[in-house]
């Protein structure tokens, strides 16, 4: 049975989902209500979420309306399969603004069967340079769409723990934090900062080669050794990390003797790379299922009235 709507809103969530998964925009007025009740539903999450099991895990998106839809064909519909997204929801693909939508209705409509994190895309600096800005603008004529969603994202929650022994977080880890605990006492209400914790779980990277925290060639987070997360993990009485942030052909990479797993969502990234995507399952026991899926075929999706250049900055 699904769980009961959280509260009475102005707008029919039910109907936004249908009207969402046939290709229709929402109207201006109905988004703003939309980002006011998740904005205030989100703030009363902690930084680290707690999910049971069974659930899946959704690596980056990045504006694929129609793969999204395709993987809920894959792994579930919500609310029968419960899924924590990792983060990166815009920029990119064609269809920011219905992807966002979705997943925001979504959440408002399953609070305890849907877990946002946020990624460093969610951010305002971000957004104006990569796509999900100027989407806004070519599809509503202004930038309140955008601005309603921005505000949104800065109550998105930073990280969730998975049945008690599985961190997901969007990218990685960070020196300023050795502690689960520590990570819940951050403040991340606000535009991702240039750097510190906060900025790292968002744009770090794991580094096969090197030990340690070493800078990163992105401008922003660290590259991370092994024995970075060996310990991390061990401190905090963990199994293992996911995150998402880097495309990975095969939809996943498994590293560091199986603690760290990367998990990427949209296939055929920038509908040109020719990658596969996966969504990570994790069923009653705990156990590990990467279900890996292709694009959704043409038949299924819309093409875009108008397509735009892609930024070469591809992760």
């Amino acid at each position: 049975r699904a769980p009961e709507v959280p509260a009475a809103m102005a707008v029919d969530v039910e109907r936004c989902i249908e009207r969402l998964k046939i290709g229709e925009r929402l109207p201006e007025g109905h988004i703003a209500e939309i980002c006011m009740q998740l904005r205030d539903l989100l703030t009363e999450e902690s930084n680290v979420q707690a999910v049971p099991v069974p659930c899946a895990i959704v690596g980056d998106i990045h504006g694929q309306f129609y793969d999204l839809l395709e993987l809920f064909r894959v792994a579930g519909q919500p609310p029968y399969t419960n899924y924590v997204f990792l983060g990166d929801y815009v920029d990119r693909g064609y269809y920011s603004v219905e992807t966002i939508s979705l997943l925001a209705c979504l959440k408002l409509r399953y609070p305890k069967r849907i877990w946002l994190l946020r990624g460093n895309h969610e951010s305002r600096q971000i957004t104006q340079v990569y796509g999900f800005y100027d989407e806004v603008m070519r599809k509503y004529g202004s930038s309140r769409v955008w601005k309603d969603f921005t505000d949104m994202f800065d109550a998105l929650c930073l990280a969730a723990v998975v049945d008690g022994r599985y961190l997901c977080v969007h990218a990685g880890l960070s020196p300023h934090l050795t502690t689960i605990d520590q990570m819940r006492v951050l403040d991340r209400f606000g535009e991702v900062p240039a750097e510190g914790p906060m900025s790292d779980l968002l744009w770090s990277d794991p580094d096969q080669r090197n030990d340690g925290f070493n800078r990163s060639q992105r401008g922003a987070g660290f590259h991370f050794g092994s024995d970075v997360v060996s310990k991390f993990l061990k401190k905090n009485g963990l199994t293992k990390m996911m995150r998402g942030h880097q495309l990975c052909m095969e939809g996943y990479q498994v590293l560091f003797d199986d603690e760290l797993s990367t998990i990427w969502s949209a296939p055929n990234y920038c509908y040109r790379c020719g990658n596969v995507a996966c969504v990570l399952e994790i069923d009653e026991a705990g156990a590990l299922f990467y279900n890996t899926f292709e694009a959704a075929p043409d038949a299924e999706r819309k093409r875009p009235t108008l397509e735009r250049n892609i930024s070469e900055y591809f992760v």
